[in-house]
């Protein structure tokens, strides 16, 4: 799908699409099978693209065309980002956008051929991420499986069959990572106001989540399971999820969060 003829071409290499060059890298992509597109790569970045030899040029090259071409642009910069790379796109080329709230018919004006939507989270940092992914009509099987393998490289693959999905997608787990960081930060100040140091505290609710997180990911159980089994009959935990999961606890909560997050996902396609 790639190859020195046909590379990878990346434009914006800032968190996401750094993250992503970090994963190909680390699995061995030829770095001579990559692009990177970014007019002002951070220092950090620049020094690893000279460290691996992979070529870097601010702006969209002539004469090449892309195997893959991922779009890793924040949503305020496509307009700008998006025209001049259309070069880069011919046949058998597939696109890949993780840009958020920039719909299918936007991407397909702006890039044509196979296009793909895509919504990976910040935990892809640390390759523990999950990545949504929606095809256009053109998106053939081989451009999937080619995806499916680089997109990977961050964590985990899914595929939506509705483009509506990916915004939902983007409220859940694009967005979700905020969701659990401010639960930490909730539980810290809990803890804070129950008279621990605020360091301590901080430290008990950042291990907790990041550890709960952890033994959800490795466990055969699913999430309801392993709170059951955390929860003790007329117990601490059974106390707390009194309140939690009362009619005003935090179900509604999240509702109204999550349809929030969505809404805001469908107003930036607009």
């Amino acid at each position: 799908m790639i190859s020195a003829d046909r590379p990878l071409i990346l434009i914006g290499a800032g968190n996401m699409g750094g993250a992503m060059l970090n994963g190909w890298l680390r699995q061995g992509t030829d770095p001579d099978h990559i692009i990177i597109v970014d007019p002002k790569p951070s220092e950090a970045m620049a020094a690893k693209l000279s460290q691996y030899g992979v070529r870097h040029v601010t702006e969209a090259p002539d004469g090449v065309t892309a195997g893959v071409l991922l779009v890793a642009v924040k949503p305020q910069i496509t307009d700008a980002a998006l025209p001049p790379a259309r070069k880069l796109v011919g046949e058998g080329t597939v696109s890949v956008s993780i840009a958020a709230g920039r719909s299918m018919a936007y991407l397909e004006e702006q890039l044509g051929g196979a296009v793909i939507r895509a919504m990976p989270n910040t935990p892809s940092m640390v390759g523990r991420g999950i990545t949504g992914c929606f095809p256009n009509a053109a998106v053939t099987a081989h451009h999937r499986a080619s995806v499916t393998e680089l997109l990977s490289v961050c964590g985990e693959v899914v595929w939506v069959d509705d483009e509506d999905h990916i915004d939902a997608v983007t409220a859940v787990s694009g967005s979700g990572p905020a969701y659990a960081f401010y639960l930490a930060e909730c539980m810290a100040e809990a803890g804070r106001k129950l008279g621990l140091p605020e360091e301590l505290a901080m430290q008990l609710a950042r291990a907790t989540v990041s550890g709960a997180g952890e033994l959800m990911h490795q466990a055969d159980e699913d999430a309801a399971t392993l709170r059951r089994n955390v929860t003790s009959p007329n117990g601490t935990t059974a106390a707390a999820l009194s309140v939690l999961m009362d009619e005003a606890g935090l179900q509604p909560l999240m509702d109204k969060a999550v349809a929030a997050a969505y809404k805001r996902a469908k107003e930036l396609a607009n």
